[in-house]
């Protein structure tokens, strides 16, 4: 069962940290101890907290990411976790090319846990401006995962 868990969208202002405090909550009230971070492909927001907007939508459902700060995917991150989870295609491809021929992690996408939403990726909402929507999908994604890591 993995236990070191790490999201990765574009930014990291968005998805990702929004999927890392989604799955922080939801693993805490099913007693489940997981290491659990996020991170960028882009180092544009490295070390700026999530997006006013994705924060107000996360705090109206009640998860906090105001602590949270962007950072950067690197090489070490696939020795560091055990899964490295891609909000959609495109960062998938990052990680799959930054990772090379480093043996490590498992990657997937998000996605993969939410089969019944009918997505092949999260929809970045810092484009599409659907903060709910995003949200709506991570929470159903974070579900699937929390059960899939309880079997």
């Amino acid at each position: 069962m993995p236990h070191r868990i790490l999201f990765v969208c574009l930014g990291n202002i968005c998805r990702s940290p929004s999927a890392e405090a989604v799955l922080r909550a939801k693993a805490h009230d099913r007693g489940l101890d997981l290491q659990i971070d996020s991170a960028g492909t882009g180092a544009w927001h490295v070390g700026k907290p999530p997006y006013g907007p994705m924060q107000e939508a996360a705090r109206s459902r009640g998860y906090d990411m105001s602590d949270l700060r962007a950072r950067q995917v690197t090489v070490a991150d696939f020795d560091r976790f055990d899964l490295l989870i891609a909000m959609d295609q495109d960062n998938m491809r990052d990680l799959q090319h930054l990772r090379g021929g480093v043996a490590g992690a498992r990657l997937v996408l998000f996605t993969d846990y939410a089969a019944q939403a009918g997505m092949d990726h999260v929809p970045d909402p810092y484009y599409t401006r659907d903060f709910d929507g995003a949200l709506d999908l991570i929470e159903q994604a974070a579900d699937g995962l929390l059960d899939q890591l309880s079997v």
